[in-house]
C-alpha cells in the first residue's frame, strides 16, 4: 500500500538529509521525494511518497514528530488528494519523427519547450500514469533523456 506523507519542516540545512535517513534506516524504500518552499517563507514542504506493505507507516511518523525541524506531519488519503507530477523529457526528433513526437505530445497536453535539429524537450505535468503512458509512445522514437519531479501533492477542501 503506497502512503503519501506532507512533511512541514523548517528551511534549514541538513533537515532533508536527517528526515531521508529517517526512512532508510527504518528499512522504507521512497518512491518519490519532492521538496520546495511552502507558504511560509521560513519552511519547506515535503511530499514523500513511500510503500509501506512491508513496514508500518506509524512507527516512521512518531520518530518524523521528534525532529526538532519538523513542525507538522499529514498522511494524505488517496481519495481526498490533488497529485501531480513534472517530467521533462528529450526526444529524437529527426526526420518523420518530429512529427510524430509533436503529436504524441499534443494528445497528452504536453508543452514544447525547445526545439534543435536533432532534439525536441517536451513539459509535462500530470499522473505518473500518464506520465508513463507518453513514455510508452515515445520510447520507439528515442528518448534520449528523462528528468521528473516526483510527485507532489495537496489535501482537497480546507485544512
Amino acid at each position: 500500500m503506497k502512503h503519501t506523507l506532507s512533511v512541514l519542516v523548517e528551511n534549514k540545512p541538513g533537515v532533508l538529509t536527517r528526515v531521508a535517513g529517517l526512512f532508510a534506516r527504518r528499512g522504507f524504500n521512497i518512491e518519490s521525494l519532492a521538496v520546495g518552499q511552502s507558504e511560509d517563507p521560513g519552511l519547506s514542504r515535503i511530499t514523500i511518497t513511500i510503500d509501506g506493505a512491508e513496514h508500518p507507516i506509524d512507527q516512521v511518523t512518531k520518530q518524523l514528530h521528534k525532529l526538532i525541524n519538523v513542525v507538522k506531519i499529514r498522511e494524505l488519503d488517496a481519495s481526498c488528494m490533488v497529485v501531480d507530477e513534472l517530467m521533462l523529457v528529450k526526444v529524437n526528433a529527426e526526420g518523420e519523427k518530429r512529427t510524430e513526437a509533436l503529436q504524441i505530445a499534443e494528445v497528452f497536453g504536453a508543452k514544447i519547450v525547445d526545439v534543435e535539429r536533432r532534439t525536441v524537450v517536451l513539459r509535462v505535468v500530470g499522473s505518473t500514469q500518464k506520465l508513463q503512458a507518453l513514455l510508452e509512445l515515445l520510447q520507439p522514437l528515442g528518448v534520449l533523456e528523462i528528468v521528473r519531479t516526483g510527485i507532489v501533492a495537496i489535501a482537497r477542501g480546507k485544512g
